[in-house]
């Protein structure tokens, strides 16, 4: 293999596949990058789990491939001269990477070792934007699960139907809504994907209106966008019956400014440390106004703002991580909530529209 590449695009290549590389294997073909050479460069990366392909810009003088360590290659290309990278494999995977004045020989790995990507049939297909896309990832990735005990709330579930997509996370003790209305091409779609597939994958799309196709199987999920490709095992197992956990009732609502909101939890949570992270925000909320306070070995802490109430006081607690997180990710000024009693979820919803929702159950409180 002789290959001439740039190495600004190189380097974009390899961060992108290197996040579906094992960074702990006991098999060292999968730490590594496999790179084809054909019309142009393939880059693969595949920790059997995840698997990401990315196709870049490259003059082939000679096709052929090679596996090399991840790390290594990324490190040696990161730190090359702004120059074009000449890479040539001789037949026992010996590699020489020479760029500039600069000049690497490692040894590779036989490209006949290295797992190939499951083949996926592109028959179930789902298109959208990047810009969506990512914004729905995001607004929902929070709520994963990270506890392995509930491995199947370690992954989204994503749904498509009647010109819906809705991607849901429940990790316990709070839940993720984000919902958008697409052409769904008459998609019936419902899989789980796994957190970190979607983390990896926010990482990599764009925000811009650029399409994303995704096909599903039983087994596994694809998603195809620009020169690249990411497939994921899909977690097996029936996801939470969200719909059951969300109240259709409430006794009391109040609407409030999302940046003030945010601004006075996190001025009334700084008494709360890493020695005492458990320790809740209490809200009190009367007419027209919230109240919060909090008291910890550190101190105590108490702020107030406006709002617009309709409904019976209250007066309940919360981890204010879990509030903070729903808030931040809900990218309006003003938001709706709906409470019923103090052991009840928060319900958190746009004031117009439905696209997401955000649930948070509280925590007990102790008589002060």
């Amino acid at each position: 293999m002789k290959i001439v590449c740039e190495k600004n695009i190189l380097l974009e290549g390899i961060n992108i596949v290197q996040k579906a590389v094992s960074t702990k294997s006991t098999l060292p073909i999968l730490e590594g990058i496999l790179l084809e050479a054909s019309e142009s460069l393939r880059l693969t990366g595949n920790d059997l789990e995840l698997g990401i392909e990315c196709n870049i810009e490259a003059n082939v003088e000679q096709p052929g491939s090679v596996v090399l360590n991840a790390r290594m290659l990324g490190e040696i290309v990161r730190k090359l001269p702004n120059d074009k990278v000449y890479i040539e494999v001789e037949k026992n995977n010996n590699t020489y990477i020479r760029c500039g004045n600069t000049e690497f020989n490692i040894m590779g790995i036989s490209a006949n070792e290295f797992p190939e990507l499951p083949i996926i049939n592109k028959e179930n297909k789902l298109t959208v934007s990047q810009r969506i896309l990512r914004s729905m990832i995001r607004q929902t990735l929070f709520a994963v699960a990270t506890n392995e005990n509930k491995l199947i709330l370690t992954g989204s579930l994503l749904e498509a139907y009647d010109n819906n997509l809705s991607i849901v996370s429940v990790d316990g003790y709070r839940l993720a809504l984000r919902k958008e209305n697409i052409n769904s091409n008459d998609s019936n779609i419902s899989v789980i994907i796994p957190g970190k597939t979607l983390s990896e994958l926010s990482k990599i799309i764009k925000d811009d209106d650029e399409e994303i196709n995704i096909y599903t199987t039983d087994k596994h999920v694809l998603f195809e966008f620009d020169n690249c490709i990411i497939v994921s095992r899909l977690l097996e197992g029936e996801f939470l019956n969200y719909r059951n956990i969300i109240p259709d009732e409430y006794k009391l609502k109040v609407k409030a400014s999302t940046k003030t909101m945010i601004e006075s939890l996190e001025r009334t949570a700084l008494v709360i440390t890493s020695e005492n992270i458990k320790s809740p925000v209490r809200f009190k909320i009367t007419m027209d106004k919230i109240s919060l306070s909090c008291i910890t070995q550190t101190g105590k802490a108490q702020d107030s703002f406006n709002v617009e109430t309709w409904g019976d006081d209250l007066e309940i607690g919360f981890n204010h991580k879990y509030f903070l997180d729903a808030l931040k990710a809900c990218e309006v000024d003003e938001i709706i909530m709906e409470y019923n009693n103090n052991l009840s979820p928060c319900i958190i919803k746009p004031v117009d529209g439905d696209s997401f929702l955000y649930l948070i159950l509280p925590v007990r409180l102790k008589s002060e």
